[in-house]
């Protein structure tokens, strides 16, 4: 199960950080283990990891108007990068 990096900037670090558990709850059909990671310098750049068992379910999903309207929710913007650990 290969773990995937998400990084991005947000609008307001503190209102996506209170989202933690709805983002969990909008990737558990295809990922668990999801972790927020604020960056050092207090900038409003974030990433979240996830433990992926369906790739191919986590692609779907991403491009999916759910996703789409979390992601405005949470205060996501673009751009956003998607990093697969290599094993």
């Amino acid at each position: 199960m290969p773990r995937v990096l998400f990084t991005h900037p947000v609008r307001d670090r503190a209102h996506w950080a209170s989202k933690h558990s709805e983002r969990t709850a909008a990737f558990a059909a295809w990922g668990s283990n999801v972790i927020d990671y604020l960056a050092a310098d207090g900038s409003n750049n974030v990433a979240v990891s996830v433990d992926v068992h369906d790739l191919a379910g986590m692609q779907a999903a991403l491009a999916s108007p759910e996703i789409a309207a979390a992601k405005q929710a949470h205060g996501v913007l673009d751009p956003l990068g998607i990093h697969i650990e290599e094993k």
